[in-house]
Formats: C-alpha cells, structure tokens, sequence
C-alpha cells in the first residue's frame, strides 16, 4: 500500500522538474516533486547555469574596471577577493533555492525529500536515509534526473588536479595554471572567468572550432577573440593522457599528427555531460532507451503509458530552457491542457564568455545542407554607435534568411551583451517572420538592439550604416 497518492509525481527538482511540478500543480493536479538534494534548483541552479553566470558578473566587472581608463575614469589599483567573489556567488544561489521553496509553497507543490526509483507506471519509490516510502501517481509521472559531468578514461577525475564543472565552482584559490578540456559551452565560459581572474589559461578542444556547435563563422571569431585577449587555444588538439604529478598536472596533447606535452596546475575536464538514467528504475520498468537517452515523442511520452520524460535525460541540446519548455509540454498533456510541442530547430543558445555568444535556429551551413536557397546578412559590430561608446566592436550580429520565401531561419551573434539581445532573435524566429518585416521593425537608436535590424537590412542586400 502506497504511503502517499497525488495526481502527478515529478522525480528531479531541477528547472525542468520544478518548471512541470508548477504548471501541473496550476492546472488542478496534486502534485509532488522528488528531489534527492538537499535544496530544489538541480544542476542549473546549485552546479551550473546561476552560480556561473555569478562567477562571470564578477569576471565582467572586473574587465570593466580596469579599462575604465579609457572612458576617462580613473580608478585605483584593482583587487580581486577571490573569497568575497565566490561568496557572493554561493549567496546568489541560495537565495534562488529559497525562490523555489517560495513558488512550492504558492502553487501547492509537495516537495518529496530522497531518492527517487521508478517501480511501475504509477509507482515511485523514494529513499531517504536509508528508509523507503512508496508514492503513486493516479495520472502522471514525469522524470527528470538531469545530469552530470561526464568524464573519459585519458584522465581520471581528483576533485584537486583534475576537476569536473562541480568542483571549480568550489575552489578556495585560482589555480596560477588553468587548463581547460573541451571548448564547447561550459570549458570556453570557465576558461573565460579564471583568465580573466589571472589563471594563465590554455583551452584545448579535439574539434576544429571552439564552440562547434555554433555557426562557423561565429566559431572563427570566438577564437580570435580569446587568443587576443591571451588565452592559449589549441582547436584540433586531443588529449592523450593526463598526469598527476608532484606540483603540477602533466598533459600530451596531440596536434597535427605531433605530441606536445604541457604542464598546467589544474585541468578542468568539460566534455559534456552524461544523462542520470543508471540505477533509478528505468531498467525494470521497460523505458526504451536511444544512445542512452530516455526515447520520448512530441509531447515528451516515454515507451511506457504514465511516463514521461524530459530535460537532459531526453535527446537534444542539455539546456535548462529547453528542459523548462518540455516540462511544461509533459505537465499540460497529463492535464489534458491545449498545448504545443517544442520545436528543437528554435531552442536558443548562450555562452557567457567574453566576448558573448547568442544563436538561435539553423547556422549556414545547416540550412545549406538541409536544402535551403539561402542568403546571410552580418552587421558588424565595429559600425555601432552603442558599441563604440562601450568600447566592445568585437563581433557581428548575422542572419540567415532562406529566398523562397524570405524567412529568416537563423540569427547568430557574438559581441556585447549578445544574450540579452537573443530574446528579439527567439521571438523573430518563434513567430516565423520575414526577413523583409525585420527591416520594416523601426529600432530605437543609439541601442546594440538596432544592430538586428541593420543585419536584415544586409541580409537583404543593401546595408545601410556600413
């Protein structure tokens, strides 16, 4: 006999988890989410995307400052406390865990504290302390486990030399050598930080282009970027082994058929993240698995009737957005809520380096190879006026259209504030809109926001402010 019955049972309280708890709970489901952590936020929030962003504010402030000169502030000598800085940042994420108990609290979520295991269609099994309890959901369950850090056999993860994500939010001290493995969202935004901190940075990536799944030429110009501002970049670059030695951490990197060996004092090991579906019942259950992700449809249904799935357990971009989006697609089809399913072609992107880089939708070279007759705009960052009071040129907005029918299929940026300006891109995208209405979109001026509309105007063939 179960312990507890609810209408809806979410296993995981990350955004995805917590996001489907809220809106389940909204449309009249007695609701409970099961979270093993002590606090509710996930990955996101206690390991990922908010104390990151912490760390990054602080990087960001600090380059401000010491180029203040150039806008004719003078200030005196800067100080990095690397101890307030981290704490500031663990202050962030507490408050924002305490939001989500607030939110629980308002829309009648149950919060469930253990483990959860998935023991039949309606039955979640949640140990806590070593003591079981049974929960069964009358018409819903939705997993969401998340993920973590995913680690290879050339270097085996310390916690001390060699670090996941997890451990370098936690250092009680920047590292003088920093080597960072894997140039994809998390290895370029760390790289950034701790360079930025006075880590001597070398950021290895075995692909060709940093960030390599944004567009091409957004990639190229990221590296540019980072090399200039002194970070060593080696693209092309496959670790072959790491050693921990006395002082330092000795690496061969192999390099155009060439071994180089290096010596950092701490590598930092991001390449990917793996999904949570071992041991917690997916096994016994019969939930098909597709290259060990948990297989769902459109409306995020696992192969099994009762169970869904979403987030970084399902395929697809591992973003707590999109986890937050299917969330909601999951809880208003349990609900037997009108609702829309999402379409992964339009799930942006963000990458809090410096510079910063934004992309939603298709990159050329996809929409090429998809078929598309295309054409690409780019307004350069160089002939802003907003830019050029901020003293950030670096970079371009760039879009692709598609000439058929004019619609604008992707929009890629890299330069100041780019993902703040990613939400006109989301919405342009979302709505399908032309690339000829973006050019009839008046923008306020002097903003970094007009450069949208002057890449459309290029896009169509006729820049007008370069």
């Amino acid at each position: 006999m179960a312990d507890k019955s609810y209408d809806v049972i979410v296993v995981g309280g990350g955004p995805g988890g917590y996001t489907a708890a809220i809106r389940a709970a909204q449309l009249g489901l007695e609701t409970a989410c099961v979270e093993e952590d002590r606090r509710f936020g996930g990955t996101c929030l206690l390991r990922g995307c908010i104390p990151t962003k912490a760390l990054l504010h602080a990087a960001d402030l600090l380059t401000e400052i010491q180029s203040a000169k150039r806008s004719g502030i003078r200030v005196g000598e800067v100080e990095l406390d690397f101890g307030a800085v981290m704490k500031s940042k663990s202050d962030t994420v507490t408050k924002n865990a305490k939001g989500i108990d607030f939110l629980f609290k308002k829309n009648e979520v149950s919060p469930e504290r253990g483990r959860g295991f998935l023991r039949g269609p309606n039955t979640v099994e949640v140990v806590e302390d070593g003591k079981s309890r049974t929960l069964t959901a009358r018409q819903g369950i939705i997993l969401a486990m998340g993920s973590r850090p995913r680690e290879i056999g050339a270097c085996a993860v310390d916690g001390k030399h060699i670090v996941t994500s997890d451990h370098i939010l936690e250092l009680g001290e920047i590292p003088k050598r920093l080597g960072v493995l894997g140039a994809g969202a998390v290895g370029t935004e760390f790289a950034s930080i701790y360079h930025r901190f006075g880590s001597e940075t070398t950021l290895i990536e075995m692909l060709p282009n940093v960030l390599p799944v944004e567009d091409d030429e957004i990639s190229q110009e990221l590296e540019k970027a980072l090399k200039k501002q002194g970070i060593d970049v080696r693209t092309g670059a496959a670790l072959k082994s790491a050693k921990v030695a006395k002082d330092c951490v000795q690496l061969v990197v192999e390099r155009d058929g060439k071994s180089e060996q290096l010596e950092v004092d701490m590598l930092l090991v991001s390449v990917g993240r793996a999904p949570n579906v071992e041991n917690c019942g997916l096994e016994g259950c019969g939930i098909s698995l597709e290259r060990g992700f948990v297989a769902v449809d459109e409306y995020q249904r696992t192969s099994v009737a009762g169970v869904w799935a979403i987030g970084d357990i399902t395929p697809g971009p591992m973003l707590a957005h999109k986890a937050s989006a299917e969330g909601i697609v999951a809880a208003e089809t349990i609900a037997a809520h009108p609702t829309r399913p999402i379409d992964h072609d339009k799930v942006p992107g963000a990458t809090y380096c410096h510079p910063e880089v934004a992309s939603v939708g298709l990159s050329e070279a996809t929409a090429r190879a998809r078929g598309y007759e295309v054409a690409v705009g780019k307004f350069p960052w160089a002939a802003s006026g907003k830019a050029r009071i901020l003293q950030q040129t670096t970079g371009f907005i760039k879009i692709v259209r598609e000439t058929k029918y004019d619609e604008i299929l992707g929009i890629h940026i890299i330069g100041p504030h780019a993902t703040d300006l990613l939400g006109e891109a989301c919405a342009l995208i979302g709505l399908e809109a032309t690339n000829e209405e973006l050019t009839r979109i008046v923008h306020p001026h002097p903003t970094l926001a007009e450069g949208m509309y002057e890449a459309a105007h290029a896009a169509a063939g006729h820049p007008l402010a370069f």
